[in-house]
């Protein structure tokens, strides 16, 4: 699955808003929290912070579900479900006939149900051949289970047929078998799709809902003649349903049947669709769709059997035009994946559904990918380049999920991880760079990946990559920056140490070993250590078992260097009791003699020191492209020699080496490591830098440097001073206007340095933009906009206009046939209004208007684009806490919706406050979020404290030097 954050990390082009994720969080039971807070102590009395505040706030939670697994006394082996979709009545039901493999004497059954209406439960056994039958199923709601019991005992080995009726309501829950709708021509419509991860097969089918127990799986669809059914599976009938002349073989399913009606019309309303029968697979990943859908059609030719296989993308009719794009990345990047992992795509068709309401980003469904509009859809006149790299990311990583979780998949929700990380790095740097090469995606990996996962690990309140999930709630919490950019970024570290080619030579024995089974972590080692030779697992179990990461110190002598490692936080210095953990660190130590350059990738630090003999009266780097997950702290003067050298572009230091040189020392000044004055000294020796990567580095911590000062009105002045001395000449060298000619670095440089000139307020940046938004409300005709400029227009024109151009972005908001990335636009400039009715609008509107979905972008623009309206929104969601925690009650997403709304709070008050909120709310959705929250707020009080003077002081002295 790809996370919502992955969506707006490229949407809003601003540093992801969250106190954790995503590409997300939530997690864990009180006991584990417990353990957490425990271990974090420290940090809350040498903050000045309560533990027992925090305590408190976060105590009342349900107790641990010790019994969360099911028993495996019987185990399903297939399913024949058939399900009746009645969007006219929002009403499914159906008849689900599960075989079952005995293996233990048993006279109950446990499986997974939950909202669901049971009935006439009944049970075959083979082997006493007779059927038994349950009148009244035990249903336990908080732990979704339902117990069946049976008067005559299974016998162990035997086999067995379950067969229930069950029936539910389609709501708008975005999990479970749910409605999601849409107008066309002035009607609201409505279709249904389902969203099963991790938990929610169980609310459309009655199932044994875990990742372990793989089954068949044979789907049939009743439903209105006029719409579409989709499934995994290619169609093997379909047959319209006649009352008169339709004969049903299947006592079971005679209720479903008698239940339908031709109504006033001769002609039947209803038909049949059967699909073929699943592989092996896990219920998480069955998906079925029933709705007036279009599509689009291609197919490629596998690789490795030379078999053609159809690729439809399906959509509502209305936006079926923007889904080409997408439609053609499925066709280029599936035979690369084949031939990458030697292993062929083993369904005969993979489908995408685009649906206008979803929870996350996208779902790797097995042969039926699902995801947001704003994930597949762009215009095809006019596609910016962030739109195409988004629709490219989301469609290449659900793809890699059709081998890593669909073909081979985690054997429970601890090892998350290898399904996401994987997805990450494959989907979205290796797969992708053999498509675009131009993109430098390796290198944009840094930013959009490891240092949002450092940023997080950095916090006691991270959790290791491989984590204990006891329930649900857990489960939907790890859905993170930790299961997908960590676990990528320390995939990427373990490629880069043993060589890619022989990485992914490991990733294919791996998946050959385990086709159409469940793994665990020592499974993947044992594939890469047997192609490589190394002993993978003595590199890598520290890095997924254990929380948090280093930080390398660099200590200069005269016989080279000391490196010594500890663990970093945002906080400063661990303590002693935070700080055990040895990791095995690739030191990718990079050597330079005049033009030639060294890089030894062997050397590693497996101790807390140790001694490199090296010349370091000659340039010097650790980590070496930015390969490791790790901070390198090095003496103030060794880090100007280092930007010095930098500044003369590839000679010595690569454009990977710059990037992440100015993420580590921003954020090392954070953690008190060194001064922010010595990160602003760095970025303006670079203020002559030509790639755009860089570039957007620095932007990048600029805004984190604005977002944290928000309150401190001089410093945030000069700040946009520094900016706007750094992004206006770019603006004046590029200008506005986009060739199809030119390099993509340009038309990215072009975009971002607009978008900071403006936001730092250049008054002629901006007076261009009113001017070219105000055309555009005149005459309707956008034309004068270029499209990677569409979003920065917009917000510029609202943000100095009044209600005439607030009402103008409500209207591309509503109006569905404008492309996603327009409407999510829209969204950010309403919220960036300077009007007070309008802002007070906002608020209601999010209530009233806003789709679910859409929610978390209101208050991310709330609080970015618009700093007053901070606070405003903190309290917006605790006066309406009841209806968001119903709303979004059993998704993903009320996690981020929570740290979004006070995830940029810094005063003492404000974390008194969030903690006095929370203190009676059950917070097991969303403990670790919370936690994270709380715990970035106090780091930012303490770097507000601690470096106002020195950040006031340097750019006194930039301000000086600069006149």
């Amino acid at each position: 699955m790809a996370s919502i954050f992955g969506s707006l990390r490229i949407c809003v082009t601003l540093p992801r808003i969250r106190c954790l994720s995503t590409c997300g969080t939530r997690n864990d039971t009180q006991s584990i929290l417990r353990s957490y807070l425990l271990r974090s102590s420290h940090i809350l009395k040498t903050r000045n912070c309560s533990t027992s505040a925090i305590m408190t706030s976060l105590a009342n939670k349900p107790a641990d579900s010790g019994g969360f697994r099911l028993p495996l006394d019987v185990k399903p082996t297939h399913y024949d479900l058939t399900i009746k979709t009645d969007l006219e009545n929002s009403i499914f039901e159906g008849v689900v006939k599960i075989d079952l493999d005995v293996k233990k004497e048993t006279s109950t059954i446990v499986f997974n149900s939950a909202d669901l209406k049971l009935n006439n439960a009944s049970l075959y056994s083979d082997a006493l051949k007779i059927k038994q039958l349950d009148t009244s199923p035990s249903l336990d709601d908080k732990a979704e289970r339902c117990l069946l019991s049976f008067p005559t005992p299974l016998p162990a080995g035997s086999k067995a047929t379950l067969s229930i009726g069950f029936s539910g309501e389609l709501t708008g829950a975005m999990m479970g078998y749910y409605k999601s709708s849409f107008e066309h021509e002035g009607t609201k419509k409505y279709y249904t799709l389902t969203q099963f991860e991790p938990t929610a097969a169980r609310r459309a089918f009655p199932c044994w809902d875990e990742p372990l127990l793989k089954a068949t799986f044979a789907v049939t669809m009743i439903s209105r003649t006029d719409t579409v059914n989709l499934s995994n599976m290619s169609v093997a009938s379909e047959e319209i349903y006649e009352p008169q002349t339709t004969k049903i073989k299947d006592p079971s399913l005679e209720a479903l049947f008698s239940a339908l009606t031709t109504e006033d019309s001769h002609k039947a309303q209803w038909k049949v669709s059967k699909f073929e029968t699943t592989p092996p697979m896990s219920t998480y990943l069955v998906a079925y769709a029933n709705g007036r859908f279009a599509y689009l059609e291609s197919s490629y030719k596998s690789p490795l059997s030379g078999k053609t296989r159809p690729l439809r993308i399906y959509s509502t009719p209305d936006v079926i035009h923007q889904a080409q794009y997408a439609l053609d990345i499925k066709a280029k990047v599936l035979p690369i994946y084949e031939e990458i992992f030697d292993i062929e795509y083993p369904l005969p068709k993979l489908d995408t559904l685009v649906a206008h309401d979803f929870d996350a980003g996208a779902m790797e469904n097995w042969g039926l990918i699902t995801g947001r509009t704003s994930a597949f859809l762009l215009d095809p006149q006019k596609a910016d380049m962030a739109a195409k790299k988004r629709v490219t990311v989301f469609q290449s990583h659900e793809i890699a999920h059709m081998w890593f979780g669909d073909i081979t998949t985690m054997e429970w929700w601890d090892y998350l991880y290898l399904n996401e990380g994987f997805a990450t790095l494959m989907g979205e740097v290796i797969i992708v760079d053999r498509v675009y090469p131009e993109w430098k995606v390796d290198s944009e990996f840094i930013s959009e990946h490891l240092n949002d996962a450092l940023d997080l690990d950095a916090k006691l309140s991270s959790h290791p990559i491989e984590v204990h999930c006891p329930d649900a709630n857990q489960i939907n919490q790890i859905f993170d920056s930790l299961s997908y950019a960590k676990a990528g970024s320390v995939l990427r570290m373990l490629s880069n140490y043993v060589g890619q080619e022989h990485f992914l030579k490991g990733v294919s024995i791996y998946l050959k070993k385990h086709l159409y089974g469940n793994t665990v972590t020592k499974d993947l080692w044992q594939g890469i250590s047997e192609s490589t030779g190394v002993d993978v697992p003595k590199i890598m179990d520290n890095w997924i078992s254990k929380i948090g990461f280093p930080v390398l110190t660099v200590i200069e002598n005269e016989n080279g260097i000391l490196v010594r490692q500890d663990r970093f936080l945002e906080s400063g210095p661990a303590e002693e009791k935070d700080n055990e953990t040895i990791w095995t660190v690739p030191l990718s130590l990079l050597t330079a003699n005049g033009d030639k350059v060294n890089v030894d990738n062997s050397v590693v630090l497996d101790t807390r020191e140790k001694t490199l003999a090296i010349d370091t009266s000659k340039p010097f780097k650790l980590n070496a492209g930015t390969y490791g997950v790790y901070r390198v702290l090095y003496s103030d003067e060794r880090f100007a020699a280092i930007a010095k050298e930098a500044a003369k572009g590839d000679t010595v230091f690569s454009l990977n080496d710059r990037i992440g040189l100015v993420h580590d020392i921003m954020a090392l000044s954070k953690a008190g490591f060194c001064k922010v004055s010595s990160a602003l000294t760095i970025v303006d020796i670079l203020h002559e830098e030509k790639e755009f990567l860089v570039w957007d580095s620095i932007a990048r911590n600029i805004i984190t440097l604005v977002s944290t000062w928000w309150e401190h009105e001089a410093v945030v002045n000069d700040l946009d001073a520094f900016r706007r001395a750094l992004f206006a000449p770019i603006v004046q060298r590029l200008g506005y206007e986009y060739s199809p000619s030119e390099s993509v670095d340009i038309s990215q440089l072009r975009t971002r340095a607009v978008g900071q000139a403006a936001v730092a307020g250049d008054t002629t940046v901006v007076e261009e933009l009113k001017t070219r938004f105000a055309e555009y409300m005149k005459t309707k005709d956008d034309s004068r906009i270029p499209a990677d400029l569409f979003r920065t227009t917009i917000l510029v024109g609202v943000k100095h206009g009044g209600r005439q151009e607030y009402e103008f972005a409500k209207a591309l908001y509503e109006n569905p046939t404008t492309p996603p990335s327009k409407s999510i636009s829209a969204i950010m400039a309403m919220c960036g209004s300077q009007d007070e009715g309008c802002i007070k609008d906002t608020f209601s509107y999010i209530l009233s208007k806003a789709r679910n979905q859409d929610i978390i972008y209101f208050l991310n623009g709330l609080q970015m684009m618009n700093y007053p309206t901070r606070r405003r929104c903190a309290q917006f969601f605790k006066d309406n806490y009841t209806e968001l925690a119903k709303r979004y009650e059993g998704n993903f997403s009320f996690k981020d919706v929570v740290s979004s709304a006070f995830g940029n709070l810094t005063k003492e008050e404000d974390y008194q406050q969030i903690v006095d909120f929370f203190k009676d709310k059950d917070t097991s959705r969303y403990n670790l979020a919370l936690s994270q929250t709380l715990e970035s707020l106090r780091a930012s009080r303490s770097w507000i404290n601690r470096s106002t003077t020195d950040v006031s002081e340097w750019l006194s002295e930039w301000k000086k030097r600069s006149l």
